[in-house]
Formats: structure tokens, C-alpha cells, sequence
């Protein structure tokens, strides 16, 4: 049986994928409610589950948490996210490692819209629409009687 981590991550990887998005392991981790771990290791268990269990996620769409966004050159998420249509680039100073071409806009964000808080001008101007139309609809009513009061003089 998977764990519940497991299973909220693989909710978060489905999203992922709707998204055509990539993200690092500690926003899935946030996004699903616990911490990435040391190095990521909460991260790889989860992902051994989920690879495990639904393969047909796309486990690679989490990158390792490293802030540098290190890949192991000719890893198997490398080859994954090529396939995709990810580019990759060589890392500076490294021969072993690349990187995703232009992270940041293939990097999945969960920033909620902003609402207008109660009590907003946003949300006075609308109470002011309703009472208006009230008031209106009020006039009208009382130009009715007085059109009908006049109509029987």
C-alpha cells in the first residue's frame, strides 16, 4: 500500500503533467504538505513509491532539490525530459552534470489569484450596485401607484 505522501505526490505530479511543468522537489514537497527531506531523500522514497506503483506518472517532472538544478548527465530523467521536449544544457564547471534550459519557465506555480479581502472597495462597490438597484426598483413601484392613483382621479 502506498503512504499518503506518496499518493498526495502523485496527485501533485498528475497536475504537473496537465500543466506540461517541471518543479523541484521541495514545492512538490510544500505543495503536498510535508518537508523535502535532507538532500531530498522524503522526495526519492516518494518517488520510488509512486514509480512503483503508478508508472504511468511522469516521476521526472520533479527535479532533485539541489538549488543549482544539477541533473546527472544521461540520467534517466534527463533522457525523460528530453523526450518531452525539455532542453538541456552543460553545467558550468561540470562535466558530469547539465541543467534544464530556462527553468524558470518550465517551473510550475501554485501562487494563488489574489482575492480582494471582505470589506474591500472591490466588494463595497458591488453592495453599492445592489442597494442602487433597489432604491430603482423602489422608484419604480412608487411611480406605478402614483400612475395608478392618478388614473382613478
Amino acid at each position: 500500500m502506498a503512504s499518503s505522501r506518496a499518493q498526495l505526490v502523485a496527485e501533485i505530479l498528475w497536475e504537473l503533467k496537465r500543466a506540461d511543468k517541471v518543479a523541484n522537489f521541495r514545492l512538490v514537497a510544500e505543495r503536498a504538505g510535508f518537508s523535502a527531506g535532507a538532500n531530498g531523500r522524503a522526495m526519492e522514497t516518494c518517488l520510488k513509491t509512486i514509480r512503483r506503483d503508478w508508472p504511468h506518472l511522469q516521476w521526472w517532472r520533479a527535479i532533485p532539490i539541489r538549488d543549482d538544478g544539477l541533473l546527472e548527465k544521461d540520467s534517466e530523467q534527463v533522457v525523460k525530459l528530453q523526450e518531452c521536449g525539455y532542453a538541456v544544457e552543460d553545467a558550468e564547471g561540470s562535466q558530469e552534470h547539465v541543467v534544464v534550459s530556462e527553468i524558470e519557465a518550465h517551473t510550475m506555480s501554485w501562487e494563488a489569484p489574489v482575492e480582494a479581502p471582505v470589506g474591500s472597495p472591490i466588494d463595497e462597490s458591488l453592495d453599492d450596485d445592489d442597494d442602487e438597484s433597489e432604491e430603482n426598483a423602489d422608484n419604480d413601484d412608487s411611480r406605478a401607484e402614483k400612475q395608478e392613483v392618478e388614473g382613478e382621479e
